[in-house]
């Protein structure tokens, strides 16, 4: 199961940016990103067709009811044998796990970076979502992260600091001294 939603980032320049997300419910991973200025169904679909090449479509997709998921869209998604869960007119709460990501993403990444344009905003969100799935942790996977990892034996060595995101979080590991 996935879900999917669009959330807006504006520039220096003020010109409004879109962000498309789709993230993977299982290990809230996010399988894809996308960036435009213009989004419409075409290129949303073809978002969807990157997200998921060949067989490795999921079977239900959560979305709420924007306009920008048209006629093409709902096309594209069952040929894809997908089952498309619309939520109801405005009611977040009913898609949590994305909310939750662009919630997130805002707070930990956005609020403190000035976005330059659209080659900046992916370089920035490509960033930090590297740290989002080998770093941060999450309770609904028991303090792990989307990409599992071990934990740090004390043998290991003392820890060390690593930046990520240019700094402006740190992932934490045990090299030996």
């Amino acid at each position: 199961m996935v879900s999917i939603d669009f959330f807006l980032v504006p520039t220096v320049r003020n010109r409004i940016l879109y962000v498309f997300l789709v993230l993977a419910h299982l290990r809230r991973r996010v399988v894809h990103f996308g960036t435009t200025e213009h989004p419409t169904a075409a290129w949303t679909s073809q978002q969807l067709i990157e997200a998921f090449p060949w067989d490795t479509s999921p079977r239900h997709l959560i979305r709420d009811r924007d306009s920008i998921y048209g006629g093409l869209f709902h096309r594209r998604v069952a040929g894809m044998n997908i089952n498309e869960v619309p939520i109801t007119p405005r009611s977040p709460w009913q898609s949590p796990y994305v909310e939750r990501l662009i919630g997130s993403v805002r707070r930990e990444c956005l609020d403190h970076v000035v976005v330059l344009g659209a080659r900046h905003l992916r370089r920035v969100l490509t960033s930090y979502l590297a740290y989002y799935h080998r770093a941060r942790g999450h309770r609904a996977l028991a303090g792990d992260a989307p990409a599992h990892r071990e934990p740090l034996r004390p043998e290991l060595g003392t820890v060390i600091e690593i930046p990520e995101v240019g700094g402006l979080h740190h992932r934490y590991e045990r090299r030996a001294a």
